[in-house]
């Protein structure tokens, strides 16, 4: 059987970092081909020219077969451009207009099939917490909990070292019940997961963390999680 896998990134990657393609690198590395085909889905950011083709240009430095899926210009076979990847990454953006549309035009079971498959999945911001059961988003304005694919168990939170107001409103949202427990991760840091299981969190920053948070007795619990730094020690 294939192996399920999601690289869930609280921010970094090409779109934030271009002159640090560390968590790109890594995530190439885990498809276990020597030119994997990995396509792009900017639907978040409204397939984005600016993104896409910065995309391309971190890439195409890069040991691999780019490509991009818009869906705003969709397709005449969405099944098969999904088909042709061996990794898919999700950009930034609006969560919920991305959610939005990926029902819409099926795109939801398409990665859900993918996924089954053995196509990695990943991402950052939007492209992170969609795998999740729900995700803390500030698609509405503000910083607000939605409900996501559910591929992932618990919540997810990320950016959480890069807006200030991040970790209060996570907390906040603990309280009221209105959030599951999760993972909050730092721009720069990516949980690793094998089917529902997280494996590994490896970091483009030194600094970079990840936080199991929790609920306990109307009190939130943070605990820091090991990390892995991918760049030279």
């Amino acid at each position: 059987m294939s192996k399920k896998q999601i690289i869930a990134m609280g921010g970094g990657g090409f779109s934030m970092e271009p002159d640090n393609l560390l968590l790109d690198a890594y995530v190439l590395s885990a498809c276990e081909k020597p030119q994997p085909t990995i396509g792009l889905l900017p639907t978040a950011s409204g397939d984005s020219d600016w993104l896409i083709s910065r995309f391309y240009r971190a890439f195409n430095t890069l040991p691999c077969r780019p490509k991009h899926i818009p869906l705003f210009r969709q397709p005449v076979d969405l099944a098969a451009e999904i088909e042709a990847c061996d990794a898919l990454y999700v950009t930034g953006g609006n969560t919920r207009n991305m959610l939005a549309i990926w029902k819409a035009s099926g795109m939801d079971r398409l990665l859900r099939d993918a996924w089954e498959r053995g196509v990695i999945l990943a991402g950052l911001s939007a492209g992170t917490i969609c795998w999740f059961e729900q995700g803390h988003t500030d698609s509405t304005g503000s910083l607000s909990a939605i409900d996501c694919l559910g591929l992932l168990p618990g919540s997810c939170s990320p950016h959480y070292d890069g807006e200030t107001q991040r970790q209060s409103s996570y907390h906040e949202l603990l309280k009221t019940g209105n959030i599951c427990s999760g993972l909050a991760l730092d721009d720069g840091a990516a949980a690793h997961y094998l089917g529902s299981e997280r494996v590994k969190i490896v970091t483009s920053r030194p600094d970079a963390r990840a936080l199991a948070v929790s609920l306990e007795d109307q009190s939130v619990r943070e605990i820091a999680l090991p990390t892995t730094y991918l760049g030279k020690a």
